[in-house]
């Protein structure tokens, strides 16, 4: 399966570029806000301000890059590593914090942003894209739905699931396989004997394309393509993109005890950020001050947003039973009431 690329790991244009250069400076400002943020993350968790905390820099280009070709209104399911495809797409840095906090109002989105939660099951979320686009398929609407999972989930029987459903139902979704070479501590070749993820595509009836996941023009092509071919309804697509996370697994993870130092070496000369730029700076398209202001704005931000999600105030014991469904069901008042009876409440 032939590897598509549009910008050369020195920043050089191999192809025809998708977008124009105020786009692209469009989209290098949210890759480098993005791992601002995820260094951010990984800093708080150190300091105990944070849960386990899911690092996910190298892997901007995939997900800016996929997020940018989706319109407002459509359908945006991600796993625990995808905020910058998230908060991209609308979900704000404050749920996104509160959320590795342990506080459940970090998974409420803000009103009109078509985004779940992050999952944290593994695969399982696929399923829900499917279903959200095969919804408004029944509605009558040409709303698409994205979802992300990275290689480890295609082993789960969810994978299946979601991509027979949504071949045979030709449901609107765009499964995007962020293949970052490892799930958790197990590389990919243990995995699967499939020379590629993308070609499994083929045998649920739908196109797979594989892409260079650390070219952002390469992610937005491949994408926008996808998202026009379901919004026409031809149904779905999976894409592959070849991408690495340079972090470990998690802030809980010692990737140096399985994975080869070279490699994490090598993949750092393929940095989607550095590729970009590059390409910028031969458009005359970037300068360092621009760079800097871009990372500075993004650091206040993102300093507001953790002020703003340590000074809520604890939730109510019984907010539980109300942010289970819009009207709470008998058995869930009578579960109300029998806690604050054990409480002495009346």
């Amino acid at each position: 399966m032939d590897l598509l690329r549009l910008l050369s790991v020195d920043g050089t244009l191999v192809g025809a570029a998708p977008i124009d250069v105020a786009e692209t400076r469009r989209l290098f400002a949210a890759m480098v806000t993005a791992r601002v943020y995820d260094r951010k993350g990984s800093a708080l968790q150190r300091q105990g301000r944070l849960a386990t905390y899911a690092q996910f820099e190298g892997q901007e280009a995939a997900q800016i890059g996929s997020a940018a070709a989706l319109r407002a209104d459509d359908w945006m399911v991600g796993t625990y590593r995808d905020a910058a495809a998230m908060w991209f797409h609308g979900y704000t840095w404050d749920n996104l914090l509160l959320g590795r906090m342990g506080d459940e109002r970090g998974g409420a989105p803000p009103a009109g942003v078509n985004i779940l939660p992050p999952s944290i099951t593994v695969g399982a979320h696929m399923i829900h894209a499917v279903g959200l686009g095969w919804a408004e398929r029944l509605r009558g609407s040409d709303r698409v739905a994205l979802t992300y999972f990275g290689d480890g989930a295609t082993s789960e029987g969810d994978f299946h699931e979601a991509m027979n459903f949504a071949a045979v139902f030709v449901t609107p979704t765009v499964f995007v396989c962020e293949n970052n070479g490892w799930a958790i501590s197990l590389p990919r070749a243990r995995q699967t004997a499939s020379q590629t993820i993308a070609e499994k595509a083929t045998a649920y009836g739908m196109p797979g394309v594989l892409v260079d996941g650390n070219d952002v023009l390469a992610m937005v092509a491949a994408t926008g393509a996808a998202v026009d071919r379901a919004r026409r309804g031809e149904g779905p697509t999976l894409i592959e993109a070849l991408t690495y996370r340079m972090g470990p697994h998690t802030t809980a993870d010692d990737a140096g005890r399985y994975r080869p130092g070279d490699d994490v070496e090598e993949w750092r000369t393929r940095d989607p950020i550095d590729r970009v730029r590059q390409y910028l700076q031969g458009a005359d398209g970037w300068d360092q001050g621009w760079e800097d202001d871009i990372a500075a704005l993004a650091g206040s931000e993102i300093e507001a947003a953790v002020e703003r999600a340590e000074s809520l105030g604890p939730l109510s014991p019984d907010a539980m039973f109300d942010r289970m469904y819009a009207r709470p069901t008998a058995v869930l008042e009578d579960e109300r009431r029998a806690m604050f009876r054990d409480e002495g409440t009346p």
